[in-house]
């Protein structure tokens, strides 16, 4: 139990930080309920299609910094954001509860971390306590990032009143969360000397502009 415990505790407290920076109207708790399950849900077909495409690591078995670009940047990085991103498009796009600018990162992360805590939940059951605190600080929280990124580009593009923008927003809704989660997954993949002293510096970036898009879109929500 404690594991389950352990496993749970980040996502949750993510979740409350992430709903009451929502100031001015609170989405409806059954909605997020439905993202952050949704969220859960994503887990089989993201499994399905990350075993598909692990079918073609041989292919990139050559050179291990190849490899190891396919399997972050591909496998994980496109199959899981994909599916968030087809969640997030599904159940709430259209939602008439999405009115303000910050509503989507809220709804990004619930679904993004309905998928974390999943994921987080085998991980440590697997191998135990020491890696559910090291993931509490950096696995979780940079799917929570991932989904602030997505969240904070889809407002952009739904709130846009020029058609090119709003167009270009929305792939950039999927495309850099992918580059983002890619970028992670690759770095501790390939397990370079170099590439493990960026990995603090990325860490950084990612709690630093994160923050900053959730501050941006509060602020801008006072307006609508």
């Amino acid at each position: 139990m404690h594991l389950l415990l352990m496993a749970i505790a980040p996502v949750v407290i993510i979740l409350f930080y992430i709903y009451f920076r929502d100031k001015y109207e609170k989405e409806p708790l059954g909605l997020l309920l439905k993202a952050l399950t949704l969220g859960g849900l994503i887990v089989i077909p993201v499994i399905y299609l990350e075993d598909f495409l692990l079918g073609f690591t041989s292919l990139f078995e050559s050179s291990n910094r190849v490899l190891s670009f396919y399997k972050a940047f591909v496998v994980a990085g496109f199959s899981e954001e994909l599916f968030k991103f087809l969640a997030f498009y599904g159940l709430i796009w259209k939602a008439k509860d999405y009115n303000e600018r910050i509503d989507g990162i809220v709804y990004a992360v619930f679904v993004s971390l309905g998928f974390a805590m999943i994921e987080n939940i085998k991980y440590v059951y697997s191998y135990g306590e020491s890696v559910a605190l090291t993931r509490a600080f950096l696995a979780v929280p940079a799917h929570a990032f991932f989904g602030v990124t997505m969240g904070y580009y889809f407002s952009l593009s739904k709130f846009s009143l020029n058609k090119f923008t709003k167009q270009t927003y929305f792939y950039y809704a999927l495309i850099f969360p992918i580059i983002l989660h890619g970028s992670y997954d690759f770095i501790l993949m390939a397990n370079e000397p170099l590439g493990m002293l960026v990995f603090i510096p990325f860490i950084f970036y990612l709690w630093k502009t994160g923050f900053k898009k959730i501050k941006t879109l509060s602020d801008e929500s006072k307006f609508k």
